[in-house]
């Protein structure tokens, strides 16, 4: 097959979306098939919109492919440019804008709407995903749901090493994410001073809201949490990799996930994960066996798993080694790929009867 994919700004981005792209790009050109990346620029929403007036966006767009996979991502400047192009088209979704707790969540709402009109198919990173995008008006037969899978790191940790670890000092815990407001940083800070426990805090990531990074900086000194809260900004995978074998628990409280691929990443090291139940997390959090699910934007709840964590480390380890075959039995990107390829030979397939 000849295929497109049109992203925001460049493949190479780090965030999960992008590996997810990336991945599939790899995968697809594996088997065979061309596939040209056609990068729009990064643009504010309202920005984006008057993309779809762009004459130099339209001509991006006028290439020669089979079928257009477009991430989602960069719907604000293809709502109304993907009615004037020839091609099918097959979205990837990994999270709906409309689906975060946002002020303008009816007007995201009705413009992806709009946008989700206008494309042949759909692949959702997870069943809560799929859910959203039918309850925008998506025919579910036209959806695949293809998750990611967790291998950026896969060590080699066995049974031994998860239980030894989980018995070992006080409770570390990992955040791993980009620093933003619907990551939840906040509400782990608030649990971390709640829980009377031994708890060391590392957080991991790349500043993206500066306001809300020093509004966390400042809680923590206000906390007296300087000693056992560390926000190490981006790390390379190598020191992420690191970091994450010495810890016990991976907890990224977000407020919403359309996946949240970083549970699965620390699964792969033996880590049960605390995850907010506002998304793609409970496709991967099995409650009490790989990890614990929580309310978003409840601190209390937070901080209730870590002290249960911290006070039952025979439980602990057993949850790290459940979550450690959680991620082994997980499909690859091989079936991933297999799956959107055959949803990409579907949709071709309609619009040549079609046509």
């Amino acid at each position: 097959m000849n295929i497109g994919l049109t992203v925001y700004g460049s493949l190479d981005e780090r965030s999960g979306g992008f590996r997810y792209d990336r991945k599939l790009v790899e995968e697809l050109r594996r088997r065979g098939d061309t596939v040209d990346v056609v990068e729009l620029p990064w643009r504010e929403y309202a920005r984006g919109l008057l993309d779809n007036a762009s004459r130099t966006v339209r001509d991006r767009l006028e290439v020669d492919v089979d079928v257009m996979l477009q991430d989602e991502l960069a719907h604000p400047s293809l709502v109304w440019q993907n009615r004037r192009v020839r091609y099918p088209v097959v979205s990837i979704v990994h999270h709906l804008r409309a689906s975060e707790p946002r002020r303008l969540s009816r007007f995201y709402r009705a413009v992806e709407r709009r946008y989700l009109g206008t494309v042949d198919a759909v692949v959702c990173n997870s069943t809560v995903t799929q859910d959203a995008v039918v309850d925008l008006g998506v025919d579910q037969s036209a959806t695949v749901v293809a998750p990611p899978a967790g291998d950026r790191f896969d060590p080699a940790i066995d049974s031994e090493r998860i239980d030894d670890r989980a018995h070992d000092g006080p409770l570390q815990v990992v955040c791993v994410g980009n620093l933003e407001p619907r990551k939840g940083v906040d509400t782990l800070v608030e649990a971390v001073s709640m829980t009377g426990a031994d708890v060391e805090l590392t957080v991991v990531g790349r500043s993206v809201d500066t306001a809300y990074v020093t509004g966390i900086r400042e809680r923590i000194r206000e906390l007296s949490l300087d000693g056992c809260v560390e926000l190490t900004g981006e790390l390379t995978d190598r020191a992420l990799a690191e970091t994450l074998r010495a810890a016990h628990v991976l907890a990224v409280p977000s407020r919403y996930e359309g996946f949240g691929i970083v549970y699965l990443e620390g699964m792969s090291f033996g880590l049960p994960a605390i995850a907010s139940r506002a998304g793609g997390a409970t496709d991967i959090v099995s409650p009490g066996e790989t990890g614990l699910l929580v309310d978003p934007d409840t601190p209390s709840a937070v901080a209730r798993a870590l002290t249960t964590l911290d006070a039952d480390r025979d439980r602990l380890a057993e949850m790290g080694r459940a979550a450690r075959r959680h991620y082994d039995q997980h499909p690859d990107w091989a079936t991933t790929t297999a799956r959107v390829r055959r949803l990409l030979r579907e949709t071709i397939s309609a619009q040549e009867v079609v046509a």
